[in-house]
């Protein structure tokens, strides 16, 4: 990679990392379901006069809505809202890569290369090492919830690897339009009329910067150069780049939000980041089996 593509990567990654913050920074005023639904609301309606229809079947495309706009984000939100820490939710939500093989197992009949089994299995270890500091800091609830959003994930890309997308950012154009009417629906009868109204009505400036910053900078900026540099050199050169966010994720949390980071979650976080990184790090000849085709949609929060 060019070093300009290089530090474009690592800048989507950090952006991804910092929106983590951004994410409880807007949590603080809004409800969780109102602000996943004004995310992909706005990042979706401006976008919408400038793209094409999507390139691929429609019920791919409601698919990922529901499993990734609607379920994944849903429940991220609501985890960091239940106590999770934002920083460590960027982290937990990397087991998305053990969902999304087991899924691809189960759903695709796909065959796990033994350095992946290998990998996934020390990402779960990284994962028990995280769970066993659960406490009053760190509700195990909201940690249920988060490792749910990682199943949401994985089952969103194998649906989006069956669908396989030709433009990356105008498939997630349509599928935030897609699931921000459901979410919009959800908040009104979860959260009620009156609640949504007030939020909207008494929104703050750091609430509102957060809502235009998941929605443009995150979103569509970040899968924007996200899906061009994957275009440009693969999935399999580009997907690594995402194991940053836990490191920005974790990194501005505590420098923005002080929170902790204790040792025995950096040992976690560096046995689930490995075991998802080893079968980039051994390198085998890639077969039609188990080539990465795409980068996992969603990979920011």
């Amino acid at each position: 990679m060019r070093p300009r593509d290089i530090a474009l990567a690592v800048t989507v990654a950090a952006i991804w990392g910092v929106n983590f913050v951004v994410i409880a920074v807007g949590l603080e005023h809004f409800p969780p379901l109102l602000f996943s639904a004004l995310r992909f609301g706005l990042a979706a309606v401006p976008a919408l006069f400038f793209v094409g229809r999507p390139q691929v079947r429609w019920r791919w495309v409601i698919a990922v809505a529901l499993a990734l706009a609607v379920t994944k984000f849903s429940l991220l939100f609501f985890g960091i809202e239940a106590g999770m820490p934002a920083g460590l939710s960027s982290l937990v939500l990397q087991s998305q890569a053990v969902f999304t093989t087991l899924f691809a197992v189960l759903l695709l009949r796909e065959r796990p290369r033994r350095v992946q089994l290998a990998g996934l299995a020390v990402a779960v270890c990284g994962l028990a090492v995280v769970a066993a500091r659960l406490g009053p800091d760190r509700p195990p609830l909201a940690f249920a919830l988060v490792i749910a959003a990682a199943v949401a994930w994985g089952l969103s890309n194998v649906a989006t690897r069956r669908a396989a997308p030709p433009d990356s950012l105008r498939f997630m154009v349509w599928v935030s339009a897609l699931g921000a009417v459901p979410l919009f629906a959800l908040s009104l009868i979860v959260d009620g009329p009156a609640a949504d109204l007030a939020a909207l009505r008494t929104v703050t400036l750091p609430a509102a910067g957060a809502v235009l910053f998941i929605a443009f900078v995150a979103t569509l900026g970040g899968f924007g150069a996200w899906g061009a540099l994957i275009k440009r050199y693969g999935a399999s050169t580009v997907a690594p780049f995402s194991m940053l966010v836990p490191f920005f994720g974790m990194g501005s949390a505590a420098l923005l939000l002080g929170e902790p980071i204790h040792a025995q979650d950096v040992a976690g976080g560096a046995l689930v980041i490995g075991g998802v990184l080893l079968p980039f790090l051994v390198r085998a000849r890639p077969t039609a089996e188990n080539r990465p085709e795409h980068a996992p949609i969603g990979s920011s929060a």
